[in-house]
């Protein structure tokens, strides 16, 4: 993808843009569900012991503090994110466990040898890559042989009364909100956006396969509002 398509930096902005409100309006938003889903994406992964965690997209770190307290003395959790300003909001408001550490990169070339970590996970961050399939194979180029993605992220719901609430509730409140909270309507009216743009979990499937991922599997969350995808790196 070339400079001219890329979405980067317009992306990139607007999270900079919200950085010091992003985890309340998360939290308005989905009415806390986000927490809930998050707990669960965690269990998912299977984290224990002295493992090597990557959450990619990390944002304000959430998700890997989660994952740091599934930790050993030994583990460690690195949080990969293109945002420093989200980084930066997240370290400000939370003691970090000493097992997390911080990279500020681009998820499509990630700054890690190869096989060097044990899982990776990755929180409504996918939807967000210029280019999903090069991020999917550099997720499976730094796992280790068995090591397992884990992706969190936002979905088409199953039912017709859900889903048409949902495209109301996205279009209508979502940037209002956004505008009012986090000052930006602009991100707020990208979030929905990329949502209806973002892949069938059936096609997400593909992609992942396509990437060279196996036993790979789709739990519906919350009506299909959300989605856990995982995989293993043969």
């Amino acid at each position: 993808m070339n400079a001219l398509t890329d979405k980067t930096p317009v992306v990139r902005s607007y999270f900079d843009a919200i950085a010091g409100r992003y985890d309340l309006m998360n939290t308005l938003l989905s009415f806390g569900l986000h927490h809930a889903w998050k707990r669960t994406t965690i269990r998912a992964a299977r984290i224990s012991g002295a493992m090597r965690v990557l959450d990619v997209c990390g944002g304000t770190g959430d998700l890997a503090a989660l994952a740091a307290r599934r930790l050993g003395p030994a583990g460690s959790v690195t949080l990969y994110d293109f945002s420093r300003a989200m980084m930066c909001a997240g370290r400000r408001r939370a003691r970090q466990p000493r097992t997390l550490h911080y990279v500020c990169g681009d998820a499509r070339a990630l700054a890690l040898k190869d096989e060097s970590v044990d899982a990776v996970i990755i929180g409504f961050g996918l939807r967000n890559l210029a280019d999903m399939d090069a991020g999917l194979r550099e997720f499976r180029r730094v796992l280790v042989h068995g090591g397992r993605l884990v992706c969190l992220e936002f979905s088409h719901p199953a039912g017709e009364l859900l889903r048409r609430f949902y495209d109301l509730y996205s279009y209508l409140v979502i940037p209002v909100l956004g505008r009012l909270i986090a000052g930006s309507r602009e991100a707020y009216t990208y979030l929905p956006d990329s949502i209806r743009e973002f892949p069938p979990p059936e096609r997400l499937q593909q992609m992942m396969e396509q990437a060279g991922f196996r036993e790979v599997a789709c739990r519906l969350l919350t009506g299909g509002i959300a989605a856990i995808h995982t995989g293993h790196k043969a």
